[in-house]
This record gives C-alpha cells, sequence and structure tokens, in this order.
C-alpha cells in the first residue's frame, strides 16, 4: 500500500519518525468510541490505544483523531495494531464538544483544505459561515467555500456576492452533482499528497458530493425535507476516504451546532478583518465601538458601510471567545496544579 495515496507527502518525509524496533506508520482513517481504523504499508487494521499512551494523555486532544498519523506495532496475524505514540500534527479543525463540558473535539487532523459546504437552498445562512470561518483559520488548514445545489438557485450572482462580503480573500466554488457542473475545481485542492475536508450542517449535499468526486456510491445519502430543506444526518461517523483522481477527503456527520473552541483574536480579525480595519481608524486606541467619539466603527454603521447584522454577529462571536477562553485557562491551571502534586506525591512516595 502506497502511503502517499493517503496523505503521505513531503512536510511528514521531513518529520523525524523516531521508529523503534517492530514500529512503523499508519494514518487514522475513521474512529467509532475509541476503536480505530487505521492504513498501513501492509493494508488495514482495527487498533486501540497502547496503555502508556493513554496513561499519559491529559486531554482528549491526546488521543488519535480522523486523519492523524501515528507511530503503531503491527499484528497482521490477527489484523490489528496497538498505537503507541501521535506524529505532530500541522493542522487541525477542532470545535467545543456537545454538552456543558469544556471539551475540544478533534473533527479532522492533518488537512490542507477545509471545504464550507454550503447549499444554495434554506441552508444557506451568511451568520453562520462567519462562524465557520472563524474556526477554519484557526485550524492550519486553508478554506475554501463551496456553494453546493446551484441548479436550485436562481440568483447565483447575488449569493456569490454575499458571500464575498463576509469571506475576504477566501476562494469560493459552486457546484452541481446533480448536472455534474463544476468538478475541475477541486483540481488544485485534491491531488496526490493533500487532504481536505467537508464540513456543513446536515442536508448541505456533502455525501452527495463525496459520490460524485468518487464516481460511484460511497456514502448513504438521504432526502432532504421538501417543507425547509433540512437533512437529517447521513454520514453518522469521520471517515477518511481516497479520490480516484488523486487526493484524500474526510466527510462528516452534519453540524446542528458549531460552538467555538479556540479562543485567539486572530482567527476572528481574520473573519472579520473588514471590521478591523475600521477600527484601525478609530480616534482611540482603547475604542469600544459604542459611544466614544470618533469611532469609525459607528460612523461605517451609520452610513451603511457595515450592516448591523455583520456588526452583531463579530460582537456575539467576541463574547463567546472571551467565555471559552476564560473557562479553558481555570482548566489550564486545575490540571497543571494536579501534575505537580502527583510528582510531588511520587517524590515522597520514593524516598
Amino acid at each position: 500500500m502506497n502511503l502517499k495515496m493517503y496523505g503521505w507527502n513531503q512536510h511528514l518525509e521531513e518529520t523525524p519518525l523516531n521508529l523503534e524496533s517492530g514500529q512503523s506508520v499508519g494514518r487514522v482513517i475513521s474512529e467509532y468510541k475509541g476503536q480505530y481504523k487505521l492504513i498501513t504499508e501492509r493494508g488495514e487494521y482495527l487498533a486501540e490505544v497502547a496503555g502508556k499512551m493513554r496513561h499519559q494523555a491529559d486531554t482528549r486532544e491526546d488521543f488519535p483523531a480522523v486523519g492523524d498519523w501515528v507511530i503503531i506495532r503491527e499484528r497482521p496475524s490477527e489484523h490489528k495494531a496497538t498505537i503507541d505514540r501521535l506524529l505532530p500534527r500541522f493542522s487541525k479543525f477542532s470545535r467545543h464538544a456537545a454538552g456543558g463540558a469544556t471539551v475540544e473535539q478533534i473533527v479532522a487532523a492533518n488537512i490542507d483544505t477545509i471545504f464550507l459546504v454550503m447549499a444554495l437552498n434554506h441552508d444557506f445562512n451568511i451568520r453562520r459561515l462567519e462562524r465557520y470561518l472563524t474556526l477554519a483559520w484557526e485550524s492550519g488548514a486553508n478554506p475554501v467555500v463551496l456553494l453546493s445545489k446551484a441548479d436550485l438557485c436562481s440568483d447565483l450572482k447575488t449569493k456569490i456576492a454575499e458571500v464575498e462580503a463576509i469571506a475576504f480573500g477566501v476562494p469560493i466554488i459552486s457546484v452541481s452533482a446533480l448536472h455534474d457542473d463544476g468538478k475541475d475545481q477541486f483540481a488544485d485542492y485534491l491531488s496526490l499528497g493533500k487532504t481536505a475536508v467537508f464540513l456543513g450542517s446536515s442536508g448541505a449535499g456533502k455525501s452527495t458530493l463525496t459520490n460524485w468526486l468518487c464516481g460511484k456510491d460511497i456514502q448513504l445519502v438521504n432526502t432532504v425535507r421538501a417543507d425547509d430543506d433540512r437533512g437529517r444526518h447521513t454520514t453518522t461517523n469521520r471517515e477518511l476516504i481516497i479520490l480516484p483522481n488523486g487526493g484524500v477527503l474526510i466527510d462528516t456527520p452534519g453540524m446542528r451546532e458549531l460552538q467555538l473552541w479556540t479562543a485567539s483574536e486572530e482567527s476572528l480579525d481574520h473573519s472579520f478583518s473588514d471590521i478591523e480595519t475600521l477600527a484601525a481608524a478609530c480616534r482611540f486606541r482603547n475604542c469600544t465601538h459604542h459611544n466614544e467619539p470618533g469611532c469609525a466603527v459607528q460612523a461605517a454603521l451609520q452610513d451603511g458601510r457595515l450592516t448591523q447584522e455583520r456588526y452583531t454577529s463579530y460582537l456575539k462571536l467576541q463574547r463567546e471567545l472571551a467565555f471559552v477562553k476564560r473557562k479553558t485557562d481555570v482548566q489550564e491551571r486545575l490540571k497543571e496544579k494536579a501534575r505537580w502534586k502527583n510528582i510531588h506525591k511520587e517524590m515522597r512516595r520514593r524516598h
């Protein structure tokens, strides 16, 4: 099995592997409740995390995710393997895991391109796209807005203009799998050694697009409800798929909610660079953009250069990132305190 077909590239060629006797390299192609499916030069294996790795893991981030490259010990006779450690990730798309706890969920790792899939029907939502872009910029991968179901849209130029108004510098492509239109636009993003991921809500057409690019039915496709164009989850878990023309694609379940995980102001600034540019022209450097004289942001709101909806979305995401940062800071302090407590306990035990 040639691992280049599964995304092995020049970056990984230059990564020190430090293999011990009996170890080899594999890539996680699917994961379900702590069980992993790997691809190696010898083929596919079911795998579990080694006890030492599990013991040393502090958070979910320390465990494998789909797309991860891992150092393993193969057991060919059993068609199984043990994962000893992760190779360093060069990118990852994470979100706040569902539920009340502040926990990171890595959706996909070691990806070059993030296709933010949004259908040109009732799924079209600029405010949700702003949220996806904020997390995409933080991932280390390059975002591309993928407008699907172009055959359902009678005003494509208007929709593209709406996306261009908030996705500065981000490539935008529109396709129709039904009419087999636009497949050539993927060529720059899906070639040998490159990995991409489809992200979007249920009903956006991710599984249909995957089947279209593969030239055959790889993923089950459900019809959307006629009354609101909403879809059910078709893909139930993340899976890495080889494309016939080169490249690797990770299909993901639709996301009904996308809570922010990372707390980087840079990603927010990148997504809302228009507001940041306006803010740089404010009279006061510490302007809060409310009632201060000489506020360029308020001036833009008043003369229509900036919409109230765009500004409200910016404030909402800003508050959410600040909240996540406060919670993660507290967790980091507690984790560090527990780590030193264990170190001191071990030192006392030895003496």
